[in-house]
């Protein structure tokens, strides 16, 4: 059995690990020209982790992962308005929280996938033909495959689900916010920061840095903001709309790197009626986007695709599997979605009241007895997403038909 992955993120690289080790043949295909290095630090723990774990991969994980003392939430004159002790939430997870910069995740994932699958650069796919028992794909270099089955681990803007659910439009949630990121070198900075997330926040804006290893910083940026487009030039609209966010972000913004290394993005959710289309299924953000707001987007991913990889190994057709794969999923990333959606105004308070009112609810959370309450909402469960390590296999032993 061949299936071929679009994409060579987090759920395409996942997805490819899972698939491989279960007896299929893998064609993983990227768009861009290598991994990528720009994105954000995540919070990766709940069904990522215990995926990461069956997989093997979290003392890697750990090796790669950041201590972080604690988050500050700042004024622009650099007063601190509150603060969270960032370990006290990591043992209400009891311990299986890391903290990652999505590369560096990517990055542990290809290595262990890229000496397994056919892993292709430079190219994605410019035509889908549907067949009764498989699809074929035209990529953009012209050359042509044909595989039992097509995934679509490309992002929110997928390509393979413009070919085959529709453009992209019926399926955008936009959440009202932009967000970018980007990497500078500042040695002096990299030390007054000492270790710790700093977090410039005014209404409908924040901006924030946190240290890296080897004197890098690293810099994220969220707004609210009913455009939809983006902008031609972020680094120039980051340097207009954060202007007046005080000097840390100031001197971040000066050493801000060229418009190709900035990740900028509508923060937006996918919402579709289908996920899986004959011989084509979607995994990841290309089918249920949960947004910055809602967090766990990589943990999500990772443990749809196995999810996904267990179904196919399991069932007795394919059909039976996409169709057992969404019922398990689709559940949970629906709940995450709607409570992103019901937290978006404590995420980014549009006004200096909301504000006051959120760090309030910061500083009041950052005591102990108060975090033992709020445990439930702090944890994460995997619910129907665990998974067993899979039994590696010379073949799968899921039928054609």
């Amino acid at each position: 059995m061949r299936a071929v992955i679009c994409g060579a993120g987090i759920a395409g690289l996942t997805q490819a690990w899972w698939l491989e080790r279960s007896g299929w043949d893998v064609t993983l295909i990227e768009v861009a020209p290598r991994l990528r290095d720009e994105g954000y630090m995540i919070d990766f723990f709940g069904p990522g982790y215990d995926t990461a774990e069956a997989m093997g991969l979290v003392p890697i994980l750990r090796n790669v992962a950041y201590a972080v003392p604690d988050v500050r939430w700042v004024r622009p004159d650099g007063s601190v308005a509150c603060r969270i002790d960032y370990a006290r939430f990591s043992r209400f997870q009891g311990g299986r929280l890391l903290s990652l910069m999505r590369p560096d995740l990517e990055h542990v994932l290809a290595g262990a996938v890229v000496d397994h699958c056919d892993v292709r650069f430079g190219i994605s796919i410019d035509d889908v033909t549907m067949r009764d028992d498989g699809v074929g794909v035209r990529y953009t270099d012209g050359t042509r495959q044909q595989a039992d089955l097509l995934i679509g681990a490309d992002g929110i803007h997928s390509r393979v689900r413009d070919l085959v659910f529709g453009p992209e439009p019926r399926y955008v949630r936009h959440l009202g916010y932009h967000t970018a990121a980007h990497v500078v070198r500042d040695d002096e900075l990299h030390g007054r920061l000492d270790g710790s997330f700093r977090i410039v926040r005014t209404p409908g804006r924040q901006a924030g840095c946190y240290p890296l290893r080897d004197g890098r910083v690293a810099a994220f940026y969220a707004h609210a903001t009913d455009e939809r487009a983006l902008p031609d030039d972020p680094r120039a609209a980051l340097r207009e709309i954060y202007a007046d966010m005080g000097p840390t972000i100031e001197r971040v913004l000066a050493r801000c790197p060229a418009p190709e290394d900035v990740y900028y993005d509508q923060v937006a959710q996918i919402e579709m009626p289908a996920w899986h289309h004959q011989r084509v299924v979607l995994v990841g953000d290309a089918c249920g986007a949960v947004s910055l707001l809602a967090g766990q987007g990589a943990s999500m991913a990772m443990a749809g695709t196995a999810v996904l990889a267990d179904e196919l190994r399991r069932a007795t057709g394919v059909a039976a599997a996409l169709t057992a794969y969404e019922a398990r999923v689709r559940p949970v990333v629906t709940a995450k979605q709607v409570a992103g959606r019901a937290t978006a105004k404590w995420f980014l308070p549009s006004t200096r009241a909301t504000l006051t009112v959120r760090d309030l609810l910061i500083r009041i959370a950052d005591h102990s007895w108060a975090a033992f309450l709020l445990r439930p909402t702090l944890t994460s469960p995997g619910g129907g997403l665990a998974v067993a390590p899979p039994q590696e296999t010379s073949s799968t032993s899921l039928p054609r038909t």
